[in-house]
């Protein structure tokens, strides 16, 4: 099933209020800026998540992802501009700066001991040019659990 048009503004509506508000609107929020129904606009996230546009929580009835955006706090938040917001992961992360198509900071930890790092983004490229990063989901399998990937 392909996105319809009302569908694929509700996600674009979506996105931007994720970025005017520094996290996920809620249905009611949603629904008064599109002028629908709070269940309206449920039914349309859920049809956008069954196309992977957006990601539900796990009763289906508020975002969790928007990707490159989380819904919920996790150790990757990305400052631009003064505004942050959080990342799925660290992949997400500089998925922000690049949606936003401004410079920021990530910060994060190192998965393997924790310690912390920022990431600085200047005109689409971290200022450490020596950075690895690593999955270790392959990309063909990350909608297998993206919650997990």
């Amino acid at each position: 099933m392909a996105m319809d048009e009302l569908d694929l503004a509700l996600r674009n509506l979506t996105y931007r209020l994720f970025v005017d508000l520094g996290r996920a609107p809620s249905a009611d929020e949603a629904a008064a800026a599109a002028h629908l129904a709070p269940d309206a606009v449920l039914s349309g996230w859920r049809r956008l998540a069954d196309e992977h546009a957006i990601v539900m929580n796990d009763t289906a009835d508020a975002l969790l992802m928007a990707n490159p955006f989380s819904a919920v706090p996790t150790q990757h938040r990305v400052e631009v501009a003064g505004r942050s917001w959080f990342a799925n992961c660290a992949w997400d992360a500089f998925g922000i700066c690049a949606a936003l198509d401004a410079d920021g900071v990530i910060t994060t930890s190192c998965p393997c001991c924790g310690d912390e790092l920022a990431v600085e983004v200047r005109d689409r490229r971290p200022r450490d040019q020596e950075l690895l990063f690593h999955c270790l989901v392959p990309a063909s399998h990350w909608w297998d659990n993206i919650v997990f990937t």
